[in-house]
């Protein structure tokens, strides 16, 4: 929950003159494709299918047959046997854009997030021209000029200084073509409700952090369609949640979120399984969904594994973000390595009472945060949600079908089925047995064009290859 630090130390690497060094590599061409004998593993219906013949042309998967099935003459063979293929991953929380330090776009993480299955993305802070270069990168990947993952969808950030004014930016907002509208803890409720009534009007939904000043359920009953990591969620499955609002009441911008920051370990301290279970109840009812980034509520480890040099995807990262990344050590204190540590372990119980009650759970990591790197932070939120109680394919579930379902795709994508885009994964082990094997890549089609593993390897060479002057 504390990350103004980080916020702050920003503008301190604008002296840093940034060259994007990694190589745009090209997508190969689209073809027909045929998986053959391969194992589906169905998201949608939470059932295993062996030995089918999936077919893909023109980007979409156009027949999936028992056996060896019917291979189109022209189509390029793809041994399936022994493996398993799964829609391709969705991170709901990542940052392509640096609007607060000026820095240039996160196009360095294009290459992670696909190597690492990581086919969709959404960015969850842009700006009016920030969503115009989104533009172009997804022209560039309809083209197969770049391989960039399909950004399924750009937010514009709205505060308003009231609620007539965050509305006018919500118009402003929709003009430039945000497919959202992202809102921040220290929004006051009466600026909020009014972005929600506005982006309302404007068939446009509302995603982000639930006000400080404001309960959970609250916010989810106004219209906030998705939620950021647990935002307010301690508060309400707390036993001194009205206490808590109260001690903020008044406060405003900086002073409240400080104030919510030194509450945050009382607020652990009240966790209350009962008042957690009818928050989660609500929830459902209020058709809220929840992106917990239990990555960043396990932040720790990045203190805990030492130099962060010593950790081999280190050398993927943009030199700016090395410097982002030391200065945030540099200020991580053992009171925030005990935060964290008393906060994973409610985390984990806060997601499990909500998916017990049928609360929509997505991944979302907030790439590229300190310690968390693109793409491979994908396969850990997975892993945490499973610690946290959800089965393999609960987790594989959220990671694919769940994000389609919520930006109302399902219909085109988000599972291995007839008539949906060949976004696809082809695993080397069984993820519904062990999560972790979604780590096991053997290839990414992304837009029906088939990357194997040695085109994977090749992006991450390319990644590791931006410089700074």
């Amino acid at each position: 929950m504390k990350r103004s630090r980080i916020l702050a130390a920003w503008p301190l690497l604008l002296g840093i003159a940034v060259v994007a060094g990694a190589q745009a590599r090209p997508l190969p061409p689209r073809q027909a494709i045929a998986i053959a004998d391969v194992t589906v593993i169905d998201v949608r219906k939470g059932r295993t299918s062996g030995s089918r013949t999936v077919v893909i042309d023109n980007g979409r998967i156009v027949a999936i047959d028992s056996g060896s099935g019917k291979v189109p003459a022209d189509a390029q063979r793809v041994d399936g046997r022994g493996k398993f293929l799964i829609p391709g991953l969705v991170d709901m929380h990542i940052h392509l854009f640096n609007l607060s330090s000026h820095r240039p776009p996160n196009d360095w993480t294009f290459p992670l997030y696909v190597a690492n299955g990581v086919t969709s993305v959404r960015e969850m802070r842009s700006d009016a021209e920030g969503i115009a270069q989104v533009r172009r990168w997804r022209e560039q990947l309809d083209s197969g000029e770049r391989a960039v993952p399909r950004i399924v969808a750009a937010g514009i950030a709205v505060h308003g200084t009231s609620p007539e004014e965050a509305a006018r930016e919500v118009s402003a907002a929709a003009d430039a073509g945000a497919d959202f509208i992202k809102v921040f803890s220290e929004v006051p409720p009466a600026n909020f409700r009014a972005i929600v009534e506005a982006a309302r009007s404007h068939w446009l939904p509302v995603a982000g952090h639930a006000p400080a000043a404001m309960p959970l359920l609250d916010a989810a009953s106004t219209g906030q369609r998705s939620n950021e990591h647990l935002m307010q969620a301690y508060e309400s499955c707390s036993s001194i949640e009205s206490q808590l609002l109260e001690e903020r009441r008044g406060l405003a911008d900086d002073k409240l979120l400080a104030k919510r920051d030194a509450q945050e370990g009382p607020a652990l301290a009240a966790f209350d399984e009962r008042a957690c279970r009818r928050t989660s109840k609500a929830l459902v009812a209020a058709n809220q969904s929840q992106v917990p980034t239990l990555v960043l509520a396990d932040e720790d480890t990045l203190q805990a594994g030492g130099s962060p040099e010593k950790d081999s995807r280190w050398r993927y990262l943009r030199d700016d973000e090395h410097a982002r990344w030391r200065q945030f050590l540099a200020g991580y204190s053992a009171q925030d390595a005990a935060l964290a540590k008393q906060r994973w372990p409610i985390a984990r119980r806060i997601v499990a009472a909500m998916h017990q009650a049928g609360v929509r759970i997505l991944t979302g990591t907030d790439a590229p945060m300190p310690g968390v790197y693109p793409g491979f932070s994908l396969h850990e939120e997975m892993a945490l949600l499973v610690d946290a109680g959800l089965t393999p394919l609960d987790a594989l579930r959220a990671a694919t079908f769940a994000p389609a379902e919520f930006l109302g795709i399902a219909g085109a994508a988000g599972s291995v089925e007839v008539g949906m885009r060949a976004d696809l994964v082809l695993l080397d082990a069984d993820p519904t047995k062990d999560i972790r094997n979604t780590q096991r890549i053997n290839a990414v089609l992304l837009d029906g064009r088939l990357l194997r593993r040695d085109a994977l390897d090749a992006l991450l060479e390319d990644a590791a290859a931006p410089q700074v002057r």
